[in-house]
């Protein structure tokens, strides 16, 4: 295998950790499909209201990249992609509410809690793969 589909598609894991990616790819994805669904509605304004709402276009990817980042970790299809891509948007969440002063965790309120989470989840995937039990891995896998 080049070394490039080496780096976008780690190698495989064993059945146990395997297992463990699916779970956490499926609990992630549905996650984000769901903060993602009233988002992908309406792409370009779904932050209108908020002060500092960022432009049009920037909104419209987070959607896309929840919705369809989302689904992509579901099914283990571009999971290096999905994930960078959810990656990045948690990112921009995660300053956002820092910047503002909001804490890690606040019960009622704004916290970086989920965004922090979502990017860490991000991040292990981007780096351990998705797993044997992917699309990606049939689709990739080594012959």
């Amino acid at each position: 295998m080049s070394d490039w589909k080496k780096t976008v598609w780690p190698e495989v894991a064993g059945a146990r950790a395997s297992a463990g990616l699916l779970a956490l790819r499926l609990y992630a994805g549905a996650a984000l499909m769901s903060h993602g669904w009233g988002k992908i509605q309406n792409p370009m304004h779904w932050m209108d209201r908020s002060p500092g709402a960022p432009p049009g276009v920037f909104q419209a990817l987070a959607a896309v990249s929840e919705f369809f980042g989302g689904l992509g970790l579901i099914v283990g299809l571009l999971t290096p992609l999905a994930a960078l891509g959810i990656a990045c948007t948690m990112a921009v969440a995660v300053f956002k509410h820092v910047s503002k002063g909001d804490p890690f965790v606040a019960h009622g309120g704004g916290s970086f809690e989920p965004a922090l989470g979502y990017l860490v989840t991000a991040a292990l995937l981007m780096l351990a793969g998705p797993g044997r039990y992917s699309l990606d891995s049939l689709v990739f896998r080594r012959r």
